[in-house]
């Protein structure tokens, strides 16, 4: 029998988390209570924002359902290790849709983790190799948990960085957030020695140390995050402007493509037009823009216009349809 209250509790979730529907008296002899200690505990875990439906009749029962807002969860050891397993492998490679947001969720999971799992977690991932891959550089899960930490905590970082001429240097930052474009990931930080907002390549940071010092937001670059990505990366590589005309509305074709990609303005009778730079292959560029599942015509570069269209010359002959 569980007398201390808040073990029970716990108890009592990690079974109604389970999906299915627990009767009350199974819930009573599985914590070792009576049914009314089990009536008790149920409405304490609903004021504590649990959506627990109770169903009538000579057993009654009980099941967590889907409420308003999401509560916090409880995992047992496997379903911990699998969930860990899962975030690393995609967070190495700067999928498109694994965001700040996945990362935070991966270094909170792991801050947690026991000692005895985040070995299991690390064995496994060694001893295991992904079938597929994402196409930008591969990044240790480890330095974007420490990144999403600081940048959470709002804490100051420091780190070791690697610049594109291959000069080395150590900096201490304010990180404000981490962005994937689809191929790599970047850290937006104000820079506290050269007193000025700065995009780092992440697979090129390596040491990364929060310092456990606080600091207070500055005010963003004007555009905000997505605007001053895309300045930077146009100022430090070799890039080529795109003008890429949609059939579709702008707000339409937003919700397919990342805002870092360019802007969309209204054009014509219910188009738009997508204007932007990217120093990433043109080849890249033609499959992110069919991917968006629009149609659409490249106005330029030449070089773009070119390659959608051997790309879907070869896409159709994949498909066995001749080309004109």
């Amino acid at each position: 029998m569980t007398t201390d209250t808040p073990a029970r509790l716990l108890r009592l979730l990690s079974l109604l988390q389970s999906p299915r529907e627990w009767p009350g008296g199974e819930l009573a002899d599985r914590l070792g209570v009576s049914r009314r200690t089990v009536r008790r505990d149920v409405e304490r875990l609903r004021e504590l924002g649990y959506p627990v439906r109770a169903t009538l009749g000579a057993e009654g029962g009980y099941r967590l359902v889907a409420g308003k807002a999401m509560p916090p969860l409880l995992l047992d050891d496997e379903e911990a290790v699998a969930i860990a397993v899962g975030l690393r492998a995609g967070a190495g490679h700067a999928v498109a849709g694994m965001d700040e947001a996945s990362v935070r969720a991966l270094a909170k999971l792991e801050q947690v983790l026991p000692a005895r799992l985040r070995h299991r977690v690390t064995t496994l991932q060694a001893a295991t190799t992904p079938l597929t891959g994402g196409d930008g550089p591969t990044i240790a899960p480890e330095t974007l948990t420490a990144l999403a930490s600081a940048v959470t905590g709002r804490e100051r970082l420091r780190f070791a960085y690697r610049a594109g001429d291959g000069g080395e240097s150590h900096r201490l930052t304010e990180p404000y957030r981490l962005v994937s474009t689809g191929t790599r990931w970047y850290l937006v930080a104000y820079d506290l020695e050269r007193e000025d907002w700065r995009t780092f390549r992440v697979d090129r940071l390596s040491e990364p140390f929060a310092t456990g010092a606080r600091f207070t937001p500055r005010d963003l670059p004007e555009g905000g995050v997505e605007e001053y990505l895309r300045r930077s990366i146009r100022h430090h590589q070799d890039s080529y402007a795109f003008t890429v005309r949609f059939t579709d509305a702008p707000e339409t074709v937003a919700a397919r493509l990342p805002k870092w990609l360019g802007s969309l303005e209204s054009y014509g009778d219910g188009g738009s037009v997508l204007t932007g730079t990217s120093s990433e292959p043109v080849e890249w560029l033609a499959v992110r823009l069919g991917l968006a599942g629009y149609e659409f015509t490249v106005l330029e570069p030449e070089e773009l216009v070119l390659c959608v269209r051997e790309l879907g010359g070869r896409l159709s002959r994949a498909a066995g349809t001749p080309t004109p």
